[in-house]
């Protein structure tokens, strides 16, 4: 007697082992996770200031002119 185990079906209607359905709802847990850090992150980048230091571009200024950078307090 054969029988044939069907735990659950994919998006196309294809039977999935149970095992298949564990690691899809991992999957889709881990897209979430992802999907919820990337939102964080972009509100975080939005919320910093993002200006610039005027004593660092004083100093990348001088290091592209092979100056040097002592002089700088």
């Amino acid at each position: 007697m054969s029988f044939k185990g069907t735990a659950g079906k994919s998006s196309s209607g294809a039977s999935m082992s149970r095992y298949d359905v564990e690691v899809e709802a991992r999957l889709q847990a881990l897209e979430k996770a992802v999907a919820e850090c990337k939102a964080t992150c972009a509100a975080n980048a939005a919320k910093s200031s993002g200006g610039s230091d005027p004593r660092v571009d004083q100093i990348i200024a001088h290091i592209a002119k092979n100056e040097d950078v002592s002089d700088i307090t």
